[in-house]
C-alpha cells in the first residue's frame, strides 16, 4: 500500500516565480484587436459564414429554379437583393474599427497594451481617461476586454461578427440583422412551398426545359439552368427538411435580436445601458425582498406588541415552566413571570430611579420596559430572594386553586396570594 503524506504535496504558488513587480500579478499584456478579422477568430464567426453559404447555395442552386415563372424571377430579385445586402453590411460591420477616435489616431496596434494595475487605479476608465489605452475618451466609451481597446458609443461585443458594435458600425450591424431576417424568411417560404407542392402537384415544379428530356418523374434536377445535376426525390425532400430546420432556428435567433434592437432604438438606449439598468433593478428588488424578509409580518408584530410596553406580572411570558438549579434547594419549577415580577418588587431601588439586580458580586442595571435576564447556573440567592421565590410558589398554587373554583385573593403588590380569612381580617381592621 502506498503511503500518503500531506507534507509531500506541492504548495500552491501565490506569487510570481521570478521578478518582484506588482504588475506581474495582473493579466499579462496583450495586443489590441483591429477588427473582426483579427485573430483569434471566435467559433461563432465561421459558423455564421457557413450558415450563410449553405442557405445561399441551397436556395439559389436547388429550390428557387424549381419555381414556375414568374415566381422564380421574382424570388431571384427580392431574395438575391436581401442576400447581397446582408453580405455587404456583414463585411462592413466586421471590417470597421469601432475604437474611439483618440485610439484610432494612435494606430499602434502592433505594440502590446500596458498592464492595468487595480492597486493604482480603481477603474480602467476613470474621469474619462483610459489607463490601458492611455488616452482621453468620450463619455459613452467603454473598454472592451475582448478587443482590449476603448469603443466609442459602446453597444455590445458581437461574437458572430468577432468585433465590437459601437457608434461607427452600429447601423451596418443593424442592417445585417434586418437583411438576414428578410432573406432567411423568403427562402423559408420558397422551400416550404416546394416541399408541399411536391406532394400536391409536382408538375408545377418541373416546368424548366431541362425536365423534358427526363423519362421518369422520380428524377429531379438541381443547379438549374447552368449546371443541371440529377438527384432523387428523397434527397430533395431530406435537403428541404434540413434547410427548413436551419431556417427556423436562424429566424428564432435573428428575430429576437432584431426586435430587441428595435426596442432599444425606440428607448434611445444601447445594449450596455440596458444591461446596467436591469442589473440595478435586480439589485433593488433583491434589497427590497431582503428588507421584507427581515421585517416581521403583521401577525408577528401584533403578537410581539410594542417594545417599550411594561412587563405584565399577571400574564405568564411562556406557557412552559422554567426550572432553576440552586446549590442548596435543588430544582424549583415555576412560571417565568412569577420570579421576574417578585424579584423586581423585592430588590431595592436606587436613588436615581433605576433598578439594579445584584447577582453575586455583579450589579446589572435594570432599564424599565426591558425583560430581565434569567439568573445563571450556580447562583446562590439571599434569604429575601428565597422568601420571594417561596411567595411565587404560593402564588402559583393559589392560581391553580382558583382555576379549580377556590376563591383566592391577591396581595396589594400582586406578588403573593392570601387566603380568604386573612383578607377578611385586613378589611375589618
Amino acid at each position: 500500500m502506498t503511503n500518503m503524506s500531506c507534507f509531500e504535496r506541492r504548495l500552491r504558488r501565490t506569487a510570481p516565480a521570478h521578478g518582484g513587480s506588482q504588475n506581474e500579478l495582473v493579466v499579462a499584456p496583450t495586443h489590441s484587436r483591429v477588427n473582426g478579422w483579427s485573430c483569434p477568430l471566435h467559433v461563432l464567426q465561421p459558423l455564421a459564414w457557413l450558415v450563410y453559404a449553405f442557405m445561399a447555395i441551397v436556395g439559389f442552386g436547388v429550390y428557387i429554379p424549381l419555381l414556375p415563372p414568374p415566381w422564380n424571377y421574382l424570388s431571384y430579385g427580392v431574395t438575391g437583393t436581401a442576400c447581397v445586402l446582408h453580405l455587404l453590411t456583414h463585411v462592413a460591420a466586421v471590417t470597421i474599427d469601432p475604437a474611439d477616435y483618440s485610439v484610432r489616431v494612435r494606430k499602434d496596434y502592433l505594440s502590446p497594451m500596458p498592464v492595468f494595475d487595480k492597486k493604482k487605479h480603481p477603474h480602467v476608465i476613470h474621469n474619462q481617461h483610459c489607463y490601458l489605452c492611455e488616452v482621453d475618451v468620450g463619455p459613452k466609451v467603454k473598454h472592451c476586454s475582448s478587443c482590449n481597446k476603448c469603443i466609442a458609443d459602446f453597444d455590445h461585443h458581437c461574437k458572430w461578427l468577432n468585433n465590437c458594435v459601437g457608434g461607427r458600425n452600429y447601423w451596418p450591424f443593424f442592417v445585417t440583422v434586418l437583411s438576414a431576417v428578410v432573406g432567411v424568411f423568403l427562402l423559408f417560404l420558397v422551400i416550404l412551398y416546394i416541399f408541399i407542392e411536391h406532394f400536391v402537384n409536382p408538375a408545377n415544379l418541373r416546368t424548366a426545359g431541362a425536365f423534358q428530356g427526363l423519362k421518369g418523374n422520380g428524377t429531379w434536377l438541381a443547379f438549374l439552368p447552368l449546371a443541371p445535376v440529377e438527384t432523387s426525390s428523397t434527397s430533395l425532400l431530406v435537403l428541404a427538411f434540413i434547410t427548413i430546420i436551419v431556417a427556423l432556428v436562424s429566424l428564432l435567433l435573428l428575430c429576437h435580436l432584431l426586435v430587441f434592437h428595435i426596442y432599444l432604438l425606440s428607448k434611445g438606449m444601447s445594449t450596455y445601458e440596458y444591461i446596467v439598468k436591469q442589473r440595478q433593478l435586480q439589485s433593488a428588488r433583491e434589497q427590497k425582498a431582503g428588507g421584507t424578509q427581515l421585517s416581521p409580518s403583521p401577525a408577528v408584530a401584533k403578537g410581539l406588541g410594542h417594545l417599550d410596553m411594561p412587563i405584565d406580572c399577571d400574564a405568564p411570558l411562556s406557557s412552559r415552566p422554567s426550572v432553576f438549579k440552586y446549590q442548596d434547594r435543588g430544582e424549583i419549577s415555576s412560571h417565568l413571570s412569577g420570579p421576574i415580577c417578585s424579584e423586581m418588587d423585592h430588590f431595592p431601588h436606587a436613588s436615581d430611579g433605576e433598578n439594579y439586580l445584584n447577582y453575586g458580586s455583579k450589579a446589572l442595571q435594570m432599564v424599565p420596559g426591558e425583560a430581565v435576564a434569567v439568573p445563571p447556573v450556580g447562583w446562590s440567592p439571599s434569604l429575601s430572594q428565597v422568601q420571594s421565590l417561596q411567595d411565587c410558589q404560593q402564588g402559583t398554587a393559589a392560581r391553580h386553586r382558583q382555576a379549580e373554583g377556590v376563591p383566592v385573593v391577591q396581595g396589594p403588590l400582586s406578588t403573593s396570594d392570601m387566603d380568604t380569612t386573612t383578607a377578611r381580617q385586613q378589611l375589618i381592621h
